[in-house]
């Protein structure tokens, strides 16, 4: 059986607390938390970008092997 990418160890060397701990928000101005909201919608969008082509690239593996 087939391990879920969630059940890998993290590649790039940080692990998910790491990647998910909240940034120190509290002396930021409003503009500079508007700025950094932009930053992580960008981020976002990028990871979903990733996924995708994550996931057509193993489902074509997929395909090929169940032939």
């Amino acid at each position: 059986m087939a391990k879920d990418d969630d059940d890998l160890p993290p590649v790039s060397g940080c692990s998910k607390k790491t990647l998910l701990a909240p940034a120190h928000l509290v002396p930021l101005s409003v503009h500079e938390l508007e700025a950094y909201v932009a930053e992580l919608k960008a981020k976002i969008a990028q990871v979903k970008t990733d996924i995708k082509a994550k996931t057509a690239q193993r489902d074509a593996a997929e395909a090929l092997f169940k032939s």
